[in-house]
């Protein structure tokens, strides 16, 4: 294995191979593999690849100076290198670092009605808003967001074939616990996964080396460069409020109620004084935002307050490399993970959920005596899902289930936890190792 497989790889080839795609946007934070995944995809499917990243090629943000007609734009990228190879239906056009050059957008029109060129483009969107991207060139493109490696991309990388993968799958469709051996070998695949994350460079070193070594200074790096990304990219907000949520979020965690607080993040902070800040970070792909509901019924988009919510990283392993040194010791040696207000376990749990599409909503009543950690829907049902560190009790959950006359929409519950695959008349237990899986089976079971 020379590189990591990840799912993008074959929604690539389903996309060159659908008749009239559209150009392509694929978005995510920094440092998940968006370029690789393009480049590698390109070398294979492609005879000729011409990639222009418009943060490291200045002058190739003034091809579109000209207008948007694609035989200009090509006669201007030719202009500036001329070896470069543009033949129609065999050659893939790749703009990297979409977000410094949002003129690229609006040509994506032009080469969708032209024809000839597969384009892709892929851009943190750190610095801009993704809704100027969206309004030049609504219609003519298709978005694709990609995250850091899930369990399931993970199991791949250790050697784990999607045949292996489909039977743990069918487990949870016939509601068939694992044997002792399956949850053992998955536990310690998923503590491994845990502590290291899916940002790629990190799960690489673990694979070569087959050890945790380096892998910890390489997530403390990605730390490092998001904050400078912050100081560089922020625009017209202030560097210092995003700074300040994005190192507050482990303090946040780390509190029973897991609630974020502007109040708390400054001497003095107001919450209109950081309009802004959670939502560029949001869609900088650095965090999830998690929404309180007013109430838990359908539906979750139209019932729920934009001004309570809980931060999660978006990456599990960045999370963990957040914390301090006495911390970082006591997980990756002693394996402690109920440490730290079940605050690893839910973060995860969100990430697991965001991978498949989902956003993220809870509840908490006025009173603090009923409290939910995510719902999730299927065709007809809201489906309260509580995340437990262990087997421990589900109070909420039973609260939510038997009392069908303030809750109608909810017909059963999901707990993540450390118990096997099982169902007990109200809700089902699901190993947290299988979370990846929810969507899949939400939809089929």
């Amino acid at each position: 294995m020379n590189r990591l497989t990840r799912k993008i790889d074959s929604f690539l080839v389903q996309w060159k191979n659908s008749p009239h795609h559209l150009p392509l946007i694929i978005k995510g934070a920094r440092q998940v593999g968006k370029t690789e995944a393009i480049k590698n995809f390109a070398r294979t499917h492609y005879t000729h690849l011409v990639e222009i990243n418009f943060v490291l090629q200045k002058e190739y943000r003034h091809i579109f100076d000209d207008g948007f007609d694609v035989d200009r734009i090509l006669q201007n990228i030719t202009f500036l290198d001329p070896r470069l190879q543009l033949e129609p239906h065999e050659t893939l056009i790749f703009f990297d670092e979409l977000q410094a050059c949002p003129n690229c957008a609006t040509s994506l029109k032009a080469f969708q009605l032209d024809g000839r060129y597969d384009v892709i483009c892929s851009g943190s969107l750190m610095g801009i808003s993704y809704q100027e991207i969206e309004s030049n060139s609504v219609g003519y493109k298709e978005d694709r967001t990609l995250y850091p490696l899930d369990f399931e991309e993970f199991l791949w990388a250790r050697g784990y074939t999607p045949e292996q993968v489909d039977l743990f799958y069918q487990h949870l469709l016939e509601t068939r616990p694992l044997s002792r051996l399956e949850m053992d070998v998955l536990q310690k695949n998923f503590q491994d996964y845990l502590v290291l994350g899916g940002m790629p460079a990190v799960v690489w070193r673990f694979i070569q080396q087959n050890n945790f070594s380096g892998t910890l200074q390489l997530q403390q790096q990605l730390l490092l460069d998001y904050e400078e990304d912050i100081t560089k990219y922020a625009g017209g907000l202030d560097k210092g409020k995003i700074l300040n949520v994005y190192r507050k979020i482990p303090v946040f965690l780390g509190k029973e109620n897991k609630k974020f607080q502007i109040s708390k993040v400054a001497h003095g902070a107001r919450s209109r004084e950081y309009l802004g800040v959670v939502d560029w970070l949001s869609n900088a792909g650095i965090v999830n935002v998690c929404y309180c509901l007013d109430h838990p019924e359908l539906p979750l988009k139209g019932n729920y307050n934009p001004d309570q919510y809980k931060l999660y990283f978006a990456d599990t392993g960045l999370l963990i490399a957040s914390l301090d040194e006495e911390a970082q010791l006591d997980l990756r040696r002693n394996r402690n993970f109920g440490v730290y207000k079940g605050a690893l376990f839910e973060n995860m749990a969100a990430q697991m959920l965001v991978q498949q599409g989902y956003g993220l909503y809870y509840y908490k009543n006025t009173q603090g005596t009923l409290e939910m950690d995510f719902f999730v829907r299927d065709a007809d049902s809201l489906i309260p899902v509580e995340v437990k560190a262990t087997d421990g009790s589900t109070r909420s959950l039973n609260r939510l289930l038997e009392d069908s006359s303030h809750y109608p929409d909810i017909r059963y519950g999901i707990k993540l936890s450390t118990g096997n695959i099982g169902w007990n008349g109200k809700f089902y237990t699901i190993p947290y190792f299988l979370g990846f899986l929810l969507k899949r089976w939400l939809r089929e079971k």
